[in-house]
């Protein structure tokens, strides 16, 4: 089998595990209040690739770690994650109509009832990160893991860096200011969810910081990867319009660099994270894939 079919076929089935367990862990659609339990499953089954969950599951693999005791912490990623996409679409932020396809969550149960629905999901994601499950984690090991999360997700990671996307827009471009923006908006949740697969693997602190390595550059690339794809993809396959941050006034790689530097610059992020794991042996092949995967993706 080469890399690619590999590729297909391990992101495919992990999505399926991820899915699976997200329609465990998340409150039932039919909870009270209906329409914010409805807005909640409406978002995170909108067909997301569950790339955050799926990089924590493959590097607790890489570490030789055990799926089943990870799972909750997964799939709070992908909450965290999805929560993040709701308040992105909001009128007062991105201003988006359409995500994966389909009417963004505020257009369908308005503006209201989405940020609920976004606020429902973050908390829920702390919920699953401190639940008790059959298999047990060190208290030690569980604290750690949400303390990175928790960091990642708000203002010195994720929060921030929408404020500084916020704060950029129709400013003179800056490229030390781009790259923060990059590795806090988009880059910091990524990089956490290696690192938390690390963790709960029980890696020692060489592979932690190799993975957090591995992560760092892969989520600026991931970054870098949707610049251009708003430049240049097709929205067909991105399930939204494209063009949007010229639109909008965003300082963005290809904005400030040009289309062929901002190539070469995601270039050399991936090799940067492929270089970080370089030492792990075949149980990091997802890793080593999914990698070009975000080099190369079309959405």
């Amino acid at each position: 089998m080469n890399n690619e079919d590999f590729l297909e076929a391990y992101l495919s089935d992990r999505q399926k595990i991820v899915d699976e367990a997200l329609r465990r862990y998340l409150p039932d659609e039919g909870g009270v209040p209906h329409d914010l339990h409805t807005a909640m499953h409406y978002s995170v089954f909108a067909g997301g690739k569950r790339i955050r969950p799926i990089l924590c599951l493959a590097a607790l693999e890489a570490c030789g770690g055990d799926l089943a005791p990870a799972m909750p912490f997964a799939c709070a990623l992908e909450l965290i994650h999805t929560y993040s996409l709701i308040h992105d679409d909001l009128p007062a932020m991105d201003n988006d109509d359409f995500r994966r396809g389909k009417p963004t969550s505020h257009k369908v149960f308005g503006e209201a009832l989405a940020i609920l629905a976004g606020d429902a999901l973050l908390t829920e994601a702390f919920v699953l990160l401190s639940r008790m499950e059959k298999v047990r984690l060190a208290a030690e090991k569980r604290l750690a893991v949400i303390h990175e999360i928790a960091t990642a997700a708000g203002v010195a990671g994720m929060v921030g860096g929408q404020a500084l996307d916020i704060r950029a827009e129709n400013h003179s471009p800056d490229f030390e200011g781009l790259e923060c923006t990059h590795r806090l908006k988009t880059g910091a949740l990524i990089a956490v969810a290696v690192k938390a697969g690390a963790i709960l693997a029980g890696a020692n602190d060489e592979k932690i910081q190799s993975l957090n390595v591995y992560g760092s550059h892969l989520g600026i690339a991931f970054q870098i990867a949707d610049d251009i794809l708003n430049v240049e993809g097709d929205s067909s396959l991105m399930g939204k319009k494209t063009g949007s941050d010229v639109a909008s006034g965003k300082v963005t790689y290809p904005s400030l660099l040009g289309i062929e530097n901002a190539r070469a610059k995601l270039a050399e992020h991936i090799e940067a994270a492929a270089a970080a794991i370089e030492a792990f042996d075949s149980r990091a092949l997802p890793l080593r894939v999914i990698a070009r995967y975000i080099m190369d993706r079309k959405s």
